[in-house]
């Protein structure tokens, strides 16, 4: 998986090859679908959500940049995938799942596959975390229309945001980089993502 669907594509940057070596991902996908967890696609996951496909997720991770001493905060934990290659990376992950079911069974298999550091809370992600705010790395696996508000203001100087914006079905997958207070904005590629939704099940 690691050589045809993510070093071949361009991405080599070590941290994010070990990291998703070493992350098991059949273990995060529901039983029925273990044969399939090594496809380069994204897998139903239950409650309507998916767990991204592994380019996709390697490319969000390399666009982050984290290093081991950065505080991450994930939106939209689904399986906990996404959780576990950022916990190869740095101990300090921070994720937030709104679908209380999928936030259980999350917390439950990234404590089975060894990353009890990482802080798994049921909620509504578009408020971002301000308990343990400022972050150094924002990344979000569910699209709004627009960027949050409290995510830009809990991203730190100097911080990374990574992010699909657009409309409910295409958007672009977009890195925000904050500098003097403002975000800079460079865009990645176009994108599929499961809408972010707020407590009554609408689209943010």
């Amino acid at each position: 998986m690691v050589q045809e669907q993510i070093k071949e594509r361009g991405i080599r940057d070590k941290k994010v090859v070990r990291a998703m070596n070493k992350v098991k991902r059949h273990e995060f996908v529901p039983g029925d679908l273990k044969s399939l967890a090594y496809q380069d696609r994204p897998l139903p996951i239950g409650h309507d959500q998916t767990i991204s496909q592994p380019y996709i997720v390697a490319l969000m991770t390399w666009a982050l940049h984290p290093e081991e001493e950065d505080k991450i905060l994930e939106i939209g934990t689904g399986s906990g995938y996404q959780a576990a290659v950022l916990a190869e990376i740095t101990p300090h992950v921070y994720t937030i799942e709104i679908i209380k079911p999928l936030a259980q069974k999350a917390r439950e298999t990234l404590r089975e596959q060894g990353y009890e550091d990482v802080k798994v809370r049921t909620g509504d992600g578009y408020q971002g975390w301000d308990k343990y705010a400022p972050f150094n790395g924002i990344i979000v696996t569910c699209s709004p229309s627009e960027v949050p508000e409290p995510l830009k203001n809990q991203l730190a100087e100097g911080g990374r945001l990574v992010i699909p914006v657009g409309g409910p079905v295409y958007q672009k997958l977009v890195l925000f980089t904050k500098k003097k207070g403002r975000l800079v904005k460079n865009e990645i590629s176009a994108v599929r993502f499961v809408p972010m939704l707020d407590e009554e099940g609408d689209r943010y």
